[in-house]
């Protein structure tokens, strides 16, 4: 085979990004003469990575649509040859939201006053996370702010789709357990009552059915409210247990072990990593780097903690595919997937394939998880509606005996 030239970037073991042109027969050969140099590499081809496409984000309410409005107008603005501040100045006329307007406003002036394009972001971070604000100064870095803000707003869209698919996936859920449990208190607290009073003034024998329903009515008349009050209070300090250190790693770490939710957990969080770490690897910033602000973004921090044990295994020049493998937090293919990219010298993209496995790993495992749900609130609920129904039936039976 005929030698070729190829680019390479690759992180050495003090976490540094390398770049360079070598000459071999394929990409392969320079991934593992990489390696063998104690490198780990990041991307090899025989040419300059190409742009991205951009795409269009859906639009909405809340901050995370207004981050995505932002970035899809200045990546718009950006690759029509618009200078920065004018189209800073174009999206902050175009922003409908008057808070939103006066953040983007407060960037210009920043702009204007001689900060970079990053740190006039980093002013705002309940708006711009530091994935993003990394990524900006990677791309000012560079001289490609378009081409990141293209890759930005994928991600922003790709995050935002998720995360609506999971909540609208979980409403109807959980709207019929609600339902289901308020029908069984209104029967008990409202209609059962009534016909107690009609057994307590008679000496007849109680069917079983009816007694338990009765018993149950007793229990909620009496104690109902205490029971909401220490519900209520349990609920209470929970949370205020699982927003300490410890509380908050036993729980995320419980949550992973749920049948079937747990799946889905784990594979939206490694959805939601693959893709953090696409978008920075694949603009340059260092893995180790990456790594962290990565942890940073993900929900589950069991699973974040591991990822920085994974950095410092990659400042040892482990690479990152074994080190992830150990942590045992994440699916068995995504360690395979970065170890493939490891050997090909294209580890950028096999985050930017493990993403896209997991976001439909992920609306799979939500959807088995709901086709079980929603059968077992409607069976478990009818069964509870049932019984009362049945029960009162039997009361007005063995009521009307008695009057013949």
């Amino acid at each position: 085979m005929a030698a070729a030239t190829f680019h390479y970037r690759a992180v050495g073991a003090d976490g540094k990004m390398r770049a360079g042109i070598v000459t071999s027969e394929s990409s392969g050969s320079v991934a593992r003469e990489l390696r063998r140099q104690g490198l780990t590499p990041v991307y090899v081809g025989a040419g300059e990575k190409p742009g991205f496409e951009l795409k269009l984000p859906s639009f909405g309410a809340g901050r995370r649509r207004d981050v995505l409005f932002f970035t899809q107008e200045l990546s718009t603005l950006l690759n029509s040859g618009v200078p920065l501040d004018r189209a800073l100045s174009i999206v902050s006329e175009l922003t409908t939201k008057p808070h939103f307007r006066t953040v983007v406003s407060d960037i210009l002036r920043s702009i204007k006053g001689g900060k970079s394009l990053a740190d006039a972001l980093a002013i705002h971070p309940t708006y711009f996370s530091d994935l993003f604000v990394n990524m900006v100064r990677a791309g000012e870095a560079s001289g490609s702010l378009g081409a990141i803000f293209d890759r930005l707003a994928e991600f922003e869209r790709s995050r935002d789709e998720l995360r609506g698919y999971i909540i609208s996936s979980m409403i109807y859920p959980g709207l019929l357990a609600v339902v289901g449990t308020g029908s069984v208190f209104i029967i008990l607290y409202f209609v059962v009552p009534r016909f107690a009073s009609v057994f307590a003034d008679s000496h007849m024998k109680i069917p079983l059915p009816t007694q338990i329903m009765l018993d149950a009515s007793d229990l909620v008349q009496h104690w109902g409210l205490a029971a909401v009050a220490a519900l209520v209070a349990a609920v209470v300090a929970f949370r205020l247990y699982t927003r300490t250190v410890a509380g908050r790693l036993w729980w995320d770490e419980t949550r992973l072990k749920i049948p079937v939710l747990g799946d889905a957990m784990r594979k939206a969080e490694t959805s939601r990593f693959a893709r953090a770490m696409s978008t920075l690897v694949g603009n340059t910033v260092p893995l180790v780097q990456s790594l962290h602000i990565s942890a940073g973004i993900l929900l589950n921090k069991r699973m974040a903690l591991s990822l920085k044990e994974v950095a410092q295994s990659v400042k040892r020049g482990e690479g990152i595919a074994q080190p992830l493998a150990r942590t045992k937090m994440f699916p068995p293919l995504a360690s395979h997937l970065l170890t493939v990219g490891e050997e090909t010298g294209k580890l950028d993209a096999m985050f930017t394939r493990m993403a896209d496995i997991y976001d439909e790993e992920t609306r799979a495992s939500i959807k088995r998880f709901t086709s079980l749900f929603e059968p077992l609130i409607i069976l478990l609920m009818g069964i509870m509606v049932g019984s009362l129904v049945l029960s009162i039936l039997i009361a007005i039976t063995s009521i009307n005996d008695i009057a013949m």
